[in-house]
């Protein structure tokens, strides 16, 4: 079976994204939620974020709580912040694959990729 797994690294400290909050959708045939919860010290999630009979073809929002996560490191941001909640969506074409969604994130920018 599949599983789907994350990791946030804070590309303006230099250092995991420890303690953000995230949630997770399925968006088809609706949004939905369906997980949540904060990264670890290492900013990762302590397990899969989604697998085996949960994790199934279609399309998947992660939403990070990135302001938030900012504000509680003592970060001056403007209101309202330039990124306060990253959309990730994407699509699962083989539930039985691993996806990892890494975020890579400043105050003013981050980027993706499905990593291994």
């Amino acid at each position: 079976m599949g599983q789907l797994t994350t990791h946030v690294l804070d590309t303006a400290a230099g250092q995991p994204a420890g303690g953000m909050a995230w949630v997770l959708y399925r968006v088809d045939p609706q949004r939905s939620e369906i997980a949540s919860g904060h990264t670890n010290t290492d900013g990762r999630n302590d397990g899969p974020v989604l697998e085996d009979a949960d994790f199934t073809v279609g399309t998947y929002e992660l939403v990070f709580m990135a302001g938030d996560y900012f504000r509680s490191r003592g970060v001056d941001l403007p209101e309202p912040p330039f990124l306060d909640r990253v959309v990730l969506r994407f699509g699962v074409a083989e539930p039985e694959g691993h996806y990892h969604v890494p975020l890579l994130i400043s105050p003013y920018g981050y980027s993706t990729y499905r990593g291994s």
